[in-house]
């Protein structure tokens, strides 16, 4: 794996606290095999049962021409490019490497760009730069966000408020149409993957997030909207709502227990979520086994929604 950091002006921070900072100030993943992948062997026959099917009824299919495809094909990264904001930790970080994940033991390339989530013009350019690199574009995760809390909605800031908005909403939208020009500038297709919150599905109490809850609840609809109209160009855009995860992010929980042991309870689980617990659904966005799935909201939050 090959690391390497393209340092571009920091943007100061609205927010003051550093994980806002981290997070406005975000950082981006490139991920992607080898250019020399003209040497890869691809299997584009039948999966599933129908692989199964015509391997028991036909005798010139070899053993391994027999074995299941999930792993190797339908889940496999293989020769593709991803973009990730917000990949200087938590989540993003955690997705990121996820994807840098394969059986095969394949050399991948792990870049760090550093931009600001809130200049769409800088997010275009970005990812312009790694189209004309990489010569394709096929992952796009918009994972990016801060949060202000404990101000009750009634006395909300308009700085405060604007500074949640422009992260965790405009920045979102600037990332998917950065991945999404170059997916329609390449036509082959791509996918997109909006981290929205149980926040933007409902109000979690005890906790004042009016800024917050509203950005989320933006992004799931845009999901939707991005959805609808980048279909036809096989451009599929999802969203993953997370619940309570053990990021920085809500690290004043767990300095009040009362607080942690209300938090647990919240769902049927009984626990806060760690960062890995979203690697699954995030590699099986990211990839062709999720190929007729678009529109939809991936809850991963312990079954917080369901009570």
């Amino acid at each position: 794996m090959l690391l390497y950091k393209q340092l571009r002006a920091m943007v100061p921070s609205v927010s003051h606290s550093r994980a806002s900072l981290l997070s406005t100030s975000s950082s981006f993943i490139r991920i992607a095999r080898p250019l020399s992948s003209s040497s890869i062997e691809r299997d584009t026959g039948p999966v599933g049962v129908a692989r199964a099917i015509a391997a028991a009824t036909n005798p010139e299919i070899s053993t391994s021409q027999a074995t299941s495809t999930l792993f190797t094909r339908e889940l496999a990264l293989t020769d593709r490019v991803a973009f990730v904001t917000g990949a200087n930790r938590g989540l993003g970080l955690e997705m990121a490497m996820a994807m840098m994940t394969e059986s095969d033991g394949k050399q991948r390339r792990f870049h760090y760009v550093q931009g600001d989530v809130r200049d769409q013009a800088n997010m275009w350019e970005i990812a312009r730069e790694i189209g004309n690199k990489e010569g394709r574009f096929d992952v796009g995760v918009a994972a990016a966000g801060i949060e202000k809390g404990g101000i009750p909605a009634t006395q909300f800031p308009e700085g405060s408020f604007r500074d949640v908005i422009d992260v965790n909403l405009n920045g979102v939208l600037y990332s998917a149409q950065a991945a999404g020009q170059q997916m329609e500038r390449f036509a082959n297709g791509g996918s997109i993957i909006l981290i929205a919150s149980i926040c933007g599905h409902i109000a979690v109490k005890p906790i004042y997030q009016v800024a917050y809850h509203s950005a989320k609840s933006g992004v799931l609809q845009m999901a939707r909207t991005m959805a609808c109209e980048l279909g036809s160009q096989n451009i599929r855009v999802n969203s993953i709502s997370p619940g309570f995860i053990n990021t920085t992010m809500i690290e004043e929980v767990y300095r009040v227990p009362e607080l942690l042991q209300y938090v647990e309870s919240l769902n049927p689980l009984g626990r806060i979520g760690r960062p890995d617990e979203l690697r699954g659904v995030a590699t099986w966005l990211a990839s062709d086994a999720s190929s007729f799935c678009t529109g939809s909201d991936i809850n991963v939050s312990g079954g917080s929604t369901a009570w």
